[in-house]
Protein backbone atom coordinates (compact mmCIF):
# COMPACT_ATOMS: atom_id res chain seq x y z
CA UNK A 1 0.00 0.00 0.00
CA UNK A 2 1.30 3.45 -0.84
CA UNK A 3 2.68 5.38 2.44
CA UNK A 4 0.53 9.00 1.72
CA UNK A 5 1.14 11.63 4.11
CA UNK A 6 -0.66 14.54 3.54
CA UNK A 7 0.83 15.78 0.51
CA UNK A 8 3.60 13.22 0.27
CA UNK A 9 3.10 10.40 -1.56
CA UNK A 10 6.59 7.83 -0.41
CA UNK A 11 6.50 4.67 -3.03
CA UNK A 12 8.52 1.61 -3.41
CA UNK A 13 8.18 -0.91 -6.48
CA UNK A 14 5.63 -3.10 -4.14
CA UNK A 15 3.36 -0.12 -5.47
CA UNK A 16 3.25 -1.92 -8.91
CA UNK A 17 -0.57 -0.22 -9.72
CA UNK A 18 0.02 3.02 -7.42
CA UNK A 19 3.17 3.86 -9.49
CA UNK A 20 1.87 2.85 -13.23
CA UNK A 21 -1.04 4.85 -12.27
CA UNK A 22 1.01 8.11 -11.76
CA UNK A 23 3.36 7.39 -14.14
CA UNK A 24 0.73 7.17 -16.74
CA UNK A 25 -1.32 10.37 -15.65
CA UNK A 26 2.00 12.48 -15.92
CA UNK A 27 3.13 11.36 -18.85
CA UNK A 28 1.83 13.98 -20.81
CA UNK A 29 3.29 17.19 -21.51
CA UNK A 30 -0.16 19.18 -20.75
CA UNK A 31 -1.00 16.85 -17.63
CA UNK A 32 2.42 18.26 -16.58
CA UNK A 33 1.77 21.77 -17.16
CA UNK A 34 -1.69 21.84 -15.40
CA UNK A 35 0.47 20.32 -12.24
CA UNK A 36 2.53 24.01 -12.90
CA UNK A 37 -0.75 25.56 -13.19
CA UNK A 38 -1.85 24.47 -9.84
CA UNK A 39 1.29 25.12 -7.87
CA UNK A 40 -0.42 28.58 -6.44
CA UNK A 41 -3.76 28.63 -6.44
CA UNK A 42 -6.87 26.02 -7.77
CA UNK A 43 -7.93 26.89 -11.02
CA UNK A 44 -11.29 26.36 -13.01
CA UNK A 45 -11.47 23.72 -15.86
CA UNK A 46 -12.28 27.04 -18.08
CA UNK A 47 -9.01 29.00 -16.83
CA UNK A 48 -6.95 25.76 -17.05
CA UNK A 49 -8.00 25.79 -21.03
CA UNK A 50 -7.51 29.55 -21.42
CA UNK A 51 -3.92 29.34 -19.78
CA UNK A 52 -2.42 26.74 -21.96
CA UNK A 53 -4.57 27.67 -25.04
CA UNK A 54 -6.37 24.28 -25.44
CA UNK A 55 -10.00 23.32 -25.79
CA UNK A 56 -11.91 22.85 -22.81
CA UNK A 57 -12.71 19.07 -23.59
CA UNK A 58 -9.00 18.51 -23.77
CA UNK A 59 -8.63 20.39 -20.69
CA UNK A 60 -11.30 18.28 -19.09
CA UNK A 61 -10.20 15.17 -19.94
CA UNK A 62 -6.63 16.12 -18.46
CA UNK A 63 -8.13 16.71 -15.54
CA UNK A 64 -9.94 13.16 -14.98
CA UNK A 65 -6.64 11.52 -15.61
CA UNK A 66 -5.14 13.96 -12.68
CA UNK A 67 -7.60 13.38 -10.47
CA UNK A 68 -7.83 9.36 -10.99
CA UNK A 69 -4.10 8.93 -10.22
CA UNK A 70 -4.76 10.98 -7.05
CA UNK A 71 -2.89 14.22 -7.58
CA UNK A 72 -5.31 16.59 -7.80
CA UNK A 73 -8.62 16.63 -6.27
CA UNK A 74 -11.92 18.68 -7.73
CA UNK A 75 -14.84 20.86 -6.33
CA UNK A 76 -17.94 21.45 -7.82
CA UNK A 77 -18.64 25.20 -7.27
CA UNK A 78 -21.61 27.72 -8.18
CA UNK A 79 -20.31 29.78 -11.45
CA UNK A 80 -22.18 32.33 -13.91
CA UNK A 81 -23.47 29.57 -15.98
CA UNK A 82 -24.49 26.78 -14.12
CA UNK A 83 -21.67 25.09 -11.98
CA UNK A 84 -17.37 24.90 -12.40
CA UNK A 85 -15.27 22.71 -11.26
CA UNK A 86 -12.60 24.08 -9.39
CA UNK A 87 -8.91 21.92 -9.58
CA UNK A 88 -6.50 21.78 -7.03
CA UNK A 89 -3.42 20.08 -5.87
CA UNK A 90 -3.77 16.90 -3.75
CA UNK A 91 0.05 15.59 -4.45
CA UNK A 92 3.26 17.97 -3.85
CA UNK A 93 5.64 15.47 -3.99
CA UNK A 94 6.32 11.55 -5.25
CA UNK A 95 9.22 9.66 -3.52
CA UNK A 96 9.77 6.55 -4.95
CA UNK A 97 12.24 3.89 -3.42
CA UNK A 98 13.57 1.75 -6.15
CA UNK A 99 16.03 0.11 -3.81
CA UNK A 100 14.60 -3.24 -2.66
CA UNK A 101 14.41 -3.49 0.67
CA UNK A 102 17.44 -4.58 2.82
CA UNK A 103 17.44 -7.36 5.43
CA UNK A 104 17.04 -5.81 8.25
CA UNK A 105 14.04 -3.71 7.87
CA UNK A 106 14.68 0.31 8.03
CA UNK A 107 12.27 1.71 10.72
CA UNK A 108 11.30 5.69 11.03
CA UNK A 109 9.73 7.87 13.60
CA UNK A 110 8.26 11.27 13.63
CA UNK A 111 8.94 14.12 15.88
CA UNK A 112 5.63 17.10 15.25
CA UNK A 113 6.90 19.89 16.49
CA UNK A 114 4.44 23.15 17.29
CA UNK A 115 5.39 26.20 15.56
CA UNK A 116 5.08 27.66 18.72
CA UNK A 117 7.76 25.59 20.76
CA UNK A 118 10.72 27.04 19.28
CA UNK A 119 13.64 27.62 22.44
CA UNK A 120 15.29 30.55 21.07
CA UNK A 121 14.33 33.26 18.87
CA UNK A 122 17.12 34.97 17.82
CA UNK A 123 17.77 38.67 16.00
CA UNK A 124 14.38 38.86 15.19
CA UNK A 125 13.66 42.12 12.95
CA UNK A 126 10.19 43.55 12.03
CA UNK A 127 7.46 43.02 10.34
CA UNK A 128 6.99 40.38 12.50
CA UNK A 129 4.42 38.97 14.85
CA UNK A 130 2.61 35.41 15.45
CA UNK A 131 -0.98 34.50 15.06
CA UNK A 132 -3.06 31.84 17.09
CA UNK A 133 -6.09 30.06 15.23
CA UNK A 134 -8.38 32.53 16.53
CA UNK A 135 -5.95 35.40 16.85
CA UNK A 136 -2.90 37.66 17.51
CA UNK A 137 -0.26 36.76 19.80
CA UNK A 138 0.96 39.87 21.75
CA UNK A 139 1.47 43.24 19.56
CA UNK A 140 2.70 43.20 16.12
CA UNK A 141 6.79 43.87 15.69
CA UNK A 142 7.54 43.30 19.19
CA UNK A 143 10.00 41.16 19.06
CA UNK A 144 10.18 40.36 22.76
CA UNK A 145 6.71 39.30 22.34
CA UNK A 146 8.05 35.72 20.64
CA UNK A 147 8.90 34.75 24.19
CA UNK A 148 4.95 35.44 25.41
CA UNK A 149 3.94 31.80 26.85
CA UNK A 150 0.99 31.87 24.82
CA UNK A 151 3.03 31.83 21.77
CA UNK A 152 2.91 27.85 22.19
CA UNK A 153 -0.77 28.25 20.26
CA UNK A 154 0.83 29.74 17.61
CA UNK A 155 -0.87 28.52 13.75
CA UNK A 156 1.32 31.56 11.89
CA UNK A 157 4.75 33.28 12.66
CA UNK A 158 6.59 35.71 10.44
CA UNK A 159 9.61 38.12 10.89
CA UNK A 160 11.52 40.01 8.15
CA UNK A 161 14.97 38.74 9.38
CA UNK A 162 16.18 36.49 12.53
CA UNK A 163 16.17 32.40 13.43
CA UNK A 164 14.05 30.31 15.61
CA UNK A 165 15.26 27.47 17.25
CA UNK A 166 13.80 24.42 17.80
CA UNK A 167 15.00 20.89 19.80
CA UNK A 168 13.80 17.69 19.07
CA UNK A 169 14.58 14.11 21.09
CA UNK A 170 16.18 12.40 18.41
CA UNK A 171 16.26 8.44 18.67
CA UNK A 172 19.26 7.13 19.84
CA UNK A 173 22.30 6.31 18.20
CA UNK A 174 23.74 3.94 20.24
CA UNK A 175 20.84 1.37 20.04
CA UNK A 176 20.33 2.06 16.19
CA UNK A 177 21.69 3.35 13.18
CA UNK A 178 20.21 6.64 11.96
CA UNK A 179 20.60 6.37 8.24
CA UNK A 180 18.76 9.99 7.45
CA UNK A 181 17.02 12.49 9.00
CA UNK A 182 14.02 14.80 7.22
CA UNK A 183 12.67 18.52 8.26
CA UNK A 184 9.51 19.91 6.61
CA UNK A 185 7.37 22.50 6.94
CA UNK A 186 5.14 25.11 4.94
CA UNK A 187 6.95 28.34 4.58
CA UNK A 188 7.25 31.39 2.05
CA UNK A 189 8.61 34.98 2.25
CA UNK A 190 7.51 38.05 4.35
CA UNK A 191 6.29 41.21 2.96
CA UNK A 192 3.89 43.80 3.91
CA UNK A 193 0.09 42.39 2.49
CA UNK A 194 1.37 39.51 -0.02
CA UNK A 195 3.48 40.04 -2.70
CA UNK A 196 4.99 38.29 -5.83
CA UNK A 197 7.83 38.50 -6.59
CA UNK A 198 9.25 38.56 -2.97
CA UNK A 199 12.37 36.85 -2.70
CA UNK A 200 13.96 35.17 0.73
CA UNK A 201 16.90 33.24 1.17
CA UNK A 202 15.55 31.09 3.91
CA UNK A 203 18.25 29.01 5.28
CA UNK A 204 17.87 25.65 7.59
CA UNK A 205 20.70 24.09 10.19
CA UNK A 206 21.06 21.14 11.86
CA UNK A 207 23.07 20.98 15.20
CA UNK A 208 24.75 24.37 13.94
CA UNK A 209 25.71 22.78 10.34
CA UNK A 210 23.84 25.01 7.68
CA UNK A 211 22.58 22.12 5.57
CA UNK A 212 21.97 25.08 2.47
CA UNK A 213 19.57 27.78 1.18
CA UNK A 214 16.26 27.90 -0.49
CA UNK A 215 14.84 31.17 -2.28
CA UNK A 216 11.27 31.00 -1.42
CA UNK A 217 10.13 33.17 -4.79
CA UNK A 218 7.30 34.88 -3.14
CA UNK A 219 4.85 35.85 -0.33
CA UNK A 220 1.52 33.91 -1.05
CA UNK A 221 -1.92 35.37 -1.29
CA UNK A 222 -4.33 36.33 -3.62
CA UNK A 223 -6.78 33.32 -2.75
CA UNK A 224 -7.97 31.63 0.65
CA UNK A 225 -5.47 29.26 2.01
CA UNK A 226 -7.02 26.06 2.63
CA UNK A 227 -6.69 25.78 6.02
CA UNK A 228 -6.55 29.60 7.00
CA UNK A 229 -8.91 30.73 9.55
CA UNK A 230 -12.16 32.72 8.95
CA UNK A 231 -10.90 36.12 10.99
CA UNK A 232 -7.78 36.29 8.89
CA UNK A 233 -7.73 39.01 6.45
CA UNK A 234 -8.14 38.28 3.13
CA UNK A 235 -5.66 40.67 2.16
CA UNK A 236 -3.04 39.08 4.03
CA UNK A 237 -0.38 36.03 3.67
CA UNK A 238 -2.35 33.06 2.61
CA UNK A 239 -0.39 29.82 2.73
CA UNK A 240 2.90 28.59 1.65
CA UNK A 241 5.04 25.94 0.40
CA UNK A 242 5.66 22.54 1.95
CA UNK A 243 9.06 21.73 1.61
CA UNK A 244 11.09 19.13 2.40
CA UNK A 245 15.00 18.96 3.73
CA UNK A 246 16.45 15.62 3.99
CA UNK A 247 19.84 14.66 4.92
CA UNK A 248 21.24 11.14 4.63
CA UNK A 249 24.60 9.39 3.73
CA UNK A 250 25.32 10.89 0.36
CA UNK A 251 24.28 14.42 1.13
CA UNK A 252 21.83 17.15 1.27
CA UNK A 253 18.35 17.25 -0.63
CA UNK A 254 15.64 19.64 -1.36
CA UNK A 255 12.23 18.38 -2.39
CA UNK A 256 14.64 15.17 -3.97
CA UNK A 257 17.01 17.59 -5.27
CA UNK A 258 20.60 17.98 -4.25
CA UNK A 259 21.37 21.18 -2.38
CA UNK A 260 24.64 20.29 -0.10
CA UNK A 261 27.41 17.88 0.38
CA UNK A 262 26.45 18.37 4.18
CA UNK A 263 25.56 14.12 4.73
CA UNK A 264 24.59 12.31 8.15
CA UNK A 265 27.50 12.08 9.78
CA UNK A 266 28.35 16.30 9.72
CA UNK A 267 25.53 16.45 11.67
CA UNK A 268 27.12 14.54 14.76
CA UNK A 269 23.99 13.14 16.21
CA UNK A 270 24.88 12.72 19.87
CA UNK A 271 22.42 10.10 22.01
CA UNK A 272 22.76 12.32 25.08
CA UNK A 273 21.90 15.69 23.39
CA UNK A 274 18.74 17.18 21.37
CA UNK A 275 19.20 17.38 17.41
CA UNK A 276 18.78 21.56 17.27
CA UNK A 277 17.00 22.80 14.23
CA UNK A 278 17.32 26.59 12.65
CA UNK A 279 15.15 28.06 10.51
CA UNK A 280 15.17 31.57 9.47
CA UNK A 281 16.91 34.32 7.11
CA UNK A 282 20.28 35.59 8.10
CA UNK A 283 20.86 39.11 7.90
CA UNK A 284 23.55 38.79 5.60
CA UNK A 285 21.48 36.72 2.94
CA UNK A 286 21.37 38.07 -0.90
CA UNK A 287 17.89 37.86 -0.59
CA UNK A 288 16.57 39.58 3.19
CA UNK A 289 12.71 38.84 2.19
CA UNK A 290 11.62 37.11 5.66
CA UNK A 291 10.11 34.29 6.43
CA UNK A 292 6.36 33.40 6.98
CA UNK A 293 6.09 29.96 9.00
CA UNK A 294 3.03 27.66 9.15
CA UNK A 295 0.89 25.65 11.46
CA UNK A 296 -0.93 22.53 11.04
CA UNK A 297 -4.39 24.83 11.52
CA UNK A 298 -3.07 27.34 8.83
CA UNK A 299 -1.86 27.58 5.16
CA UNK A 300 -2.33 24.53 2.99
CA UNK A 301 -0.95 22.04 4.66
CA UNK A 302 -1.85 19.99 8.06
CA UNK A 303 1.19 19.74 9.39
CA UNK A 304 3.56 21.58 12.23
CA UNK A 305 7.41 21.51 12.13
CA UNK A 306 7.87 17.70 11.29
CA UNK A 307 11.35 15.83 11.99
CA UNK A 308 11.44 12.68 10.70
CA UNK A 309 14.56 9.98 11.30
CA UNK A 310 15.29 6.76 9.67
CA UNK A 311 17.23 4.05 11.14
CA UNK A 312 18.05 0.78 11.42
CA UNK A 313 18.73 -1.77 14.50
CA UNK A 314 22.31 -2.47 15.08
CA UNK A 315 22.89 -6.17 14.53
CA UNK A 316 25.16 -7.94 17.43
Amino acid sequence: MADIQGKIAQLTLEDADTLSTLCHALSSPVRVDIMRLLERRSMSIGEIAEALDIPMSTAALAVQVLKKAGVITTENLPGMRGTMKLCSRRLDRISIELAPPDDVPAQSVTFSMPIGGFSSAEGIRPTCGLASATNFIGLMDVPADFYLPERFSAQLIWLQQGFLEYRFSGVDPSLTGIDWIEISFEACSEAPMYRDPWKSDIVVEVNGKRLGVWTSPCDCGGRRGSLTPEWWSDTSTQFGFLKVWRVDADGCYLDNQRLSDVCIRDLELDPNKYISVRIGVPADAENVGGLNLFGEKFGDYPQALNLRVGYHFNTP
